[in-house]
């Protein structure tokens, strides 16, 4: 059997299960709701054939039609997604990790594992006061070269500067800040640091004003997974150089959680 995914499938040929997961997408991308007219144009399929798509999730509970003429994700939906979200082992086994991260320090604590040249956030808890909170979600993602957690797993991944180099050049380094590396040597010199001290930063280079510090989760293959675990801080709260101070406090604590 080919290992080659097959093609995307053009929104205007949706058909049948195809252009019930379209909508259901695109549901899910739209908090405030949307209109038939809104996601017949959307998934570029007559009104009569996406309302039917409609009805099928509706009765399905995946999705509900509010009082204004606008269809909204259903609770079903919601309950399966948090269920599911709540039971998978690799959230269980970082969990008491990421709040223990968060009440020590009054951080946002992130679970995150690599996906290609992204990091995909799965577990999050954020610090149990604090009025100003990162805007992260559970489900998010990110490039892998100017996040913590990113250069943490690709330091893994790319065993020495060559292969870091080969990466860079063929996906490239995207600048998201001033701060972004973007020079496939830097960045190689970057990974290089991360192998010696066995922990990443990240210098507000994928947003302006939050600073970053990742570990490994210390969670075996075999238990699901693995991963990396960071401490997200505003920068004016908790400067670079005070994350760096912490970084025992940080490894030791996630090390408890996790193995106790």
């Amino acid at each position: 059997m080919s290992d080659t995914p097959e093609p995307d499938v053009p929104a205007e040929r949706l058909v049948g299960s195809d252009r019930v997961l379209a909508v259901l997408i695109e549901l899910a991308g739209r908090p405030q709701g949307a209109s038939l007219e809104d996601l017949a144009r959307a998934v570029s399929s007559p009104k009569s054939t996406v309302h039917r798509a409609l009805a099928s999730l509706t009765r399905a509970g995946l999705a509900a039609k509010s009082g204004v003429g606008r269809y909204v994700l259903g609770d079903e939906f919601l309950r399966l997604a948090f269920a599911h979200h709540e039971a998978r082992p690799d959230h269980q086994r970082v969990l008491p990790a990421l709040v223990a991260l968060a009440e020590r320090f009054g951080e946002t604590a992130h679970y995150a594992v690599l996906d290609g040249t992204e990091v995909v956030y799965r577990s999050k808890i954020d610090p149990p006061s604090g009025a100003v909170r990162i805007t992260s979600t559970i489900g998010g993602r990110n490039p892998a070269h100017c996040t913590a957690v990113g250069k943490l797993l690709l330091a893994d991944r790319l065993p020495d500067d060559a292969a870091v180099v080969a990466w860079a050049r063929e996906h490239g380094l995207e600048r998201r800040t001033d701060r972004t590396i973007t020079d496939p040597d830097a960045f190689a010199a970057e990974l290089a640091r991360v192998r010696r001290r066995g922990y990443a930063v990240d210098d507000q280079e994928n947003e302006m004003g939050i600073n970053c510090l990742a570990v490994p989760a210390g969670i075996p293959a075999a238990r699901g997974a693995e991963g990396a675990i960071s401490l997200s801080a505003l920068a004016y709260r908790m400067p670079l150089d005070a994350l760096e101070d912490a970084v025992g406090q940080i490894t030791a604590l996630v090390a408890e959680a996790i193995d106790g």
